[in-house]
């Protein structure tokens, strides 16, 4: 990233919306707000692979979810933040893989701006490339705030998407037993 592309931008932001950067209270948020760019959009730069590299034997091929994983990331249509939970399943071949390393694989692409609808592809797909599992899911609830503090102003509602890969895009009963399992 480049910290002092991001400064000057935002001087000239705060210029554009008829503010003072020299003021007392902004002097410092260039410099804010440029570390603060490092920080919620640094899954730029991460490799997910790394994440998802180190696997372990398992005996058992059920169903593995991790639910309710938080996520915060940016609509790169407006700049805006939009949060919610994210739930991960797959079905082993074999291997699984740390459960931490699932939330870091959410949190890696979450950390870009992007669409909902992407992301959730992303890290089904991540899943099946990295993990090679015989199917992966995962379902993103979210609320936005280009709905909800402006444009059409609707705060609490919540998006939801879902992608399904291998065995979940092939059994539906698969799939909602998924859904099953979220909701309880």
């Amino acid at each position: 990233m480049d910290k002092a592309k991001i400064e000057a931008a935002v001087r000239l932001f705060l210029e554009g919306i008829g503010e003072d950067p020299d003021r007392e209270g902004l002097i410092g948020t260039p410099d804010r707000i440029a570390r603060m760019c490092e920080e919620i959009y640094g899954g730029t730069d991460e490799e997910v692979a790394v994440h998802l590299s180190k696997t372990f034997t398992a005996a058992g091929n059920e169903i593995v979810l991790e639910k309710d994983i938080t996520l915060y990331s940016t609509c790169e249509h407006h700049l805006l933040p939009f949060h919610g939970k994210a739930h991960v399943a797959y079905v082993p071949d074999g291997r699984v893989v740390g459960l931490s390393k699932l939330a870091r694989t959410v949190e890696a692409f979450a950390r870009r701006p992007q669409i909902q609808e992407q992301l959730t592809s992303q890290i089904a797909d991540a899943l099946m490339t990295y993990l090679q599992p015989k199917g992966s899911m995962v379902v993103i609830e979210a609320e936005h705030m280009c709905m909800t503090m402006r444009g059409i102003r609707k705060p609490g509602t919540q998006t939801m998407t879902y992608a399904c890969r291998g065995v979940f895009a092939e059994d539906r009963a698969l799939c909602d037993r998924v859904f099953s399992m979220i909701s309880r």
